[in-house]
């Protein structure tokens, strides 16, 4: 196989066409190359377009997330003495009670 031959053979391998020139001035078709390299940048770019707004959106998040915290651990301290409500509650039921006991014994 010549060198000329060899060469169309590759790019038939390879998908692309060969012009029918004449036999010392063949060229091969790279239209095939030109599209596939449009159709990869416009998906890398369409990639780029709906990556870049949740990028922006979670740096947005971590911006807040320390003011959150702080905010929640303030709740946790505000809150913390409702822990001992039930304690109040069973405290103030005995006292109740023994008011209700002496109005009995009192007749009232």
């Amino acid at each position: 196989m010549t060198g000329h031959a060899l060469g169309h053979a590759l790019a038939l391998a390879a998908g692309g066409s060969v012009s029918s020139g004449s036999a010392s001035t063949g060229s091969v078709s790279t239209t095939g190359w030109w599209l596939g390299y449009t159709i990869g940048f416009l998906v890398v770019a369409v990639v780029v377009m709906l990556v870049v707004p949740i990028l922006l959106l979670a740096r947005s998040i971590g911006k807040e997330a320390p003011m959150i915290n702080d905010a929640l651990t303030q709740a946790v301290h505000n809150t913390a003495p409702l822990a001992a409500l039930s304690t109040t509650i069973e405290h103030a039921t005995i006292i109740i009670d023994g008011l209700h006991r002496g109005r009995t014994r009192l007749g009232g």
